[in-house]
């Protein structure tokens, strides 16, 4: 009688024990076959999640570029050219997203610097600026800045910048290429060789508007006036008029001009001489054959005078009929007048066309 009712709790026992087992059994296979029917709609649930999160980064970034062209165009219309300093340049300038061209002027203004092409280039600057932002043609695709040496030095060494003035064009897509840096030594600072040069980087076309200059009219006025006055406090002994020298001597100085490059600098707006922020060192004749300094254009003009001087000096010394060692003088100074001088202008040229073979005395 024990025997059969200890058999029977251990068959109740294993009857239960069986039932659990078919239950998770049954459990398992109810899952396992509905995740294959789940599986459609995870997927578009996580493509849903992708396309909402890539969706507000591209709202971000479109309210991003939003406020950076409102306030550029809030700061443009304050004034022409953006002053920018590190924390400014890296946001608005190099930072993206950026839907609109940069153009920055690197430059050094403070007069501790003592950097007066920096002042010209800076003018000249100035007045391109203003000719696009009071032309009718003005919108937010292009920017003047600039960046001062003083307010920005950590953006000069991030750009292994070292020299001033230098022009850069930050383009709207991408990195500044060799091109987008302009080239002052060859072609100058002037306004329209600028817009030029921007034109062929941005498409961006500015026609430049000076602001009168009545200085050249004055002058001329002056000029005439003083003429004329002359004449009349002279009009009854007019032989100068008739003086050879006088006329050899204006017809000169026209030349002198003329040769010198003083046209040039005229058209080109070059600087007036170079100073290597590194060195200090000031470079008044400029090393290549493509482009001169206003300094230098003056020591040609001297050069030429002196070689002149010399010439006529030695005409004299052989046509006047004065003492003869007088005249050996003037012909031993007219003779060194021009091979000394003329000595200088060939090394002068020599050094601006590199591989010239030929120099006298001085190399």
């Amino acid at each position: 009688m024990g025997n059969h009712l200890t058999w029977q709790r251990s068959s109740q026992s294993f009857v239960r024990e069986n039932c659990r087992a078919a239950r998770a059994s049954s459990n398992m296979a109810s899952v396992s076959s509905g995740f294959p029917f789940n599986l459609p709609i995870a997927s578009l649930l996580v493509i849903l999640l992708i396309c909402l999160h890539s969706g507000g980064g591209q709202k971000k970034k479109e309210n991003m570029l939003a406020e950076k062209v409102d306030q550029m165009m809030e700061w443009s219309s304050r004034r022409s050219v953006i002053r920018m300093n590190g924390d400014k340049f890296r946001r608005f300038v190099k930072a993206p997203p950026r839907n609109y061209s940069v153009i920055v002027m690197f430059t050094a203004l403070q007069p501790q610097r003592q950097c007066s092409v920096c002042r010209q280039a800076n003018e000249e600057y100035q007045v391109l600026a203003n000719s696009w932002r009071y032309s009718s043609a003005f919108s937010n695709k292009l920017f003047f800045t600039v960046v001062d040496y003083d307010e920005g030095a950590d953006i000069f060494q991030q750009l292994n910048m070292n020299s001033a003035p230098t022009f850069m064009n930050f383009p709207a897509k991408g990195k500044p290429k060799r091109a987008d840096t302009f080239d002052l030594q060859r072609i100058g600072f002037a306004s329209e060789q600028l817009a030029k040069w921007i034109a062929d980087r941005t498409d961006v076309q500015i026609r430049v508007f000076r602001p009168p200059n009545y200085s050249g009219t004055i002058a001329l006025a002056l000029l005439v006036s003083l003429v004329g006055g002359l004449l009349y406090l002279c009009r009854n002994n007019l032989e100068f008029i008739y003086n050879k020298t006088g006329w050899a001597m204006a017809a000169l100085c026209v030349v002198f001009a003329m040769t010198s490059g003083q046209m040039w600098n005229h058209i080109r707006g070059p600087p007036y001489a170079h100073k290597n922020p590194q060195t200090g060192q000031v470079s008044y004749i400029h090393g290549s054959s493509q482009a001169q300094f206003v300094a230098e254009s003056h020591i040609i003009l001297l050069l030429n005078a002196a070689i002149t001087m010399g010439m006529v000096l030695l005409n004299e010394a052989a046509t006047s009929k004065g003492d003869v060692g007088k005249r050996r003088i003037i012909c031993l100074v007219g003779l060194g007048l021009v091979v000394f001088f003329f000595s200088f202008l060939l090394s002068i040229f020599r050094s601006k066309y590199h591989g010239y073979p030929y120099s006298f005395l001085i190399k």
